[in-house]
């Protein structure tokens, strides 16, 4: 099974979503729509595992909101961080896909391929 995180005005989630069809025909896809279906805490920190990264490689620090929630001020928390993108999922770093236990961010989508591959 594989998972896309995505947001579908997005031309990098497009691009995941269609990699992703194009190279596993027989694999099963879920496409979540995170703007529409938030994400939990539990499924933040469980994606963050799987990312294996800093946090903050899964925030969009672009956003207006992570400004404005001075997320970038020293001494946030890692659950403060959690429930900033739970409540402002445009926080979430997009495209990202999962598959078997392992997830990237699709920003290159060489990223997606290294995964798929």
């Amino acid at each position: 099974m594989i998972t896309i995180y995505h947001n579908p005005r997005c031309s990098k989630s497009r691009a995941a979503c269609e990699l992703v069809s194009n190279s596993t025909a027989n694999e099963p896809v879920e496409m979540i729509e995170y703007l529409k279906q938030p994400l939990t805490i539990d499924q933040l920190k469980a994606l963050h595992v799987m990312l294996g990264g800093p946090l903050l490689d899964m925030i969009r620090t672009s956003e207006t909101e992570y400004a404005d929630l001075s997320l970038d001020a020293p001494g946030v928390t890692d659950d403060q961080l959690y429930e900033a993108i739970v409540r402002h999922p445009i926080l979430l770093q997009r495209p990202i896909v999962v598959r078997d236990g392992r997830a990237v961010i699709g920003r290159p989508t060489e990223n997606i391929a290294a995964l798929l591959g």
